[in-house]
């Protein structure tokens, strides 16, 4: 385990000479709006695996040198959760990221593979997950969890190798594409404030004054349960937002009767509530959010949608790739309607040039 900054700055000098290296995180995340880092797994190869402390440590800068230098690369399983910690331990943002879950998916494999289902599929090596509810902030950890800890970094590089042998030309290119998305923190930090309403169980019931004063709601929340690193829920519930949007509350005792909300939390928020109802309510309708109601495809659209999964189906099996990767269903709809195409990301990039032909069609 590493523990002192002196240990730490010998394994990165280490590190930095190495081609590629494993990383993942442990942490805990359950009553804070920022996960608790508790554990960081770093291997430079099968045999050599380290455990670096950031409980003991008080300067992780060098590891976010490591992370930052954009000639060695880092491999991840399920690279953004880990990037997002990282970059906020680190104030670095890790650059050269190989992400073998979306790798998979451009050979041949679904991109949704968990890592002991990669490393059995790949190694037929059978991982133990038997430490999945340990407090990682705890100490000390017994071998079982240390050894749990550096078995999710022991096998990454191997596994790194036999994806890329599976990997057509064409589609490596594609995937160094996609690859290269996690160099730019907005791709893996989650949507912006702004947004936040959209996933609020229950938005798209509401109307576009409604929304607005659910997005006016949703973004303060946000901003709030960032700065006292709380839940999002420790400080409104969803249920609550929804209740207060849709009636447009503008009292104390209506919100007070809307649902799972306290009385000490009413006169702790209540006249900010009620101000950022009065904001909503006060946009001019073009500037309120557009309605989130899932329309249905007329027939001709069904048809269309048809053609599109079906071209993508075959077209992914030929050059391996897991049909997910191109888009969701939802995407998909919103392609064949033209709904968002500033922001859709098939009209861009490897997604643009997969679906090119289908589009002369």
């Amino acid at each position: 385990m590493i523990t002192t900054n002196k240990d730490l700055k010998a394994l990165m000098e280490r590190a930095h000479k190495t081609d590629a290296i494993a990383l993942d995180t442990e942490f805990i995340w359950e009553r804070t709006y920022y996960p608790r880092l508790g554990l960081i797994q770093l291997a430079l190869s099968d045999e050599e695996c380290f455990l670096i402390d950031p409980c003991a440590l008080d300067d992780l800068s060098p590891l976010g040198e490591l992370l930052a230098d954009p000639a060695v690369v880092k491999i991840f399983h399920d690279a953004p959760q880990d990037l997002a910690i990282l970059r906020n331990a680190t104030g670095r943002d890790p650059q050269n990221i190989f992400d073998t879950r979306l790798a998979a998916g451009f050979g041949g494999l679904s991109s949704t593979l968990s890592l002991s289902a990669l490393i059995e599929l790949l190694l037929e090596i059978k991982l133990e997950k038997t430490e999945t509810r340990t407090n990682w902030l705890q100490r000390p950890l017994d071998k079982k969890q240390t050894q749990y800890a550096k078995d999710d970094v022991r096998y990454l590089r191997a596994a790194r190798v036999l994806l890329l042998a599976r990997i057509l030309p064409t589609t490596k290119k594609w995937m160094e594409e996609e690859l290269s998305r996690l160099n730019k923190p907005e791709n893996y930090i989650g949507i912006i404030d702004a947004k936040r309403y959209t996933k609020v169980k229950g938005a798209a019931s509401l109307n576009q004054i409604s929304l607005a004063i659910l997005q006016e709601l949703a973004t303060w929340r946000e901003n709030e349960a960032r700065h006292r690193n709380r839940p999002r829920g420790h400080i409104i519930k969803d249920s609550v937002l929804l209740s207060i949007a849709k009636g447009r509350l503008r009292d104390h005792a209506a919100i007070q009767k809307c649902g799972e909300i306290s009385a000490k939390t009413v006169a702790a928020y209540g006249d900010k509530i009620i101000q950022l109802v009065d904001n909503g309510l006060a946009r001019p309708e073009p500037d309120c959010p557009p309605s989130l109601r899932q329309t249905k495809l007329n027939h001709k659209e069904q048809a269309a949608l048809t053609r599109l999964q079906d071209y993508i189906t075959l077209k992914s099996d030929v050059n391996g790739v897991d049909p997910a990767l191109i888009g969701n269903k939802g995407e998909l709809k919103r392609c064949i309607r033209n709904t968002s195409p500033s922001t859709s990301r098939q009209k861009k990039g490897w997604r643009k040039e997969f679906l090119a032909e289908m589009k002369e069609e």
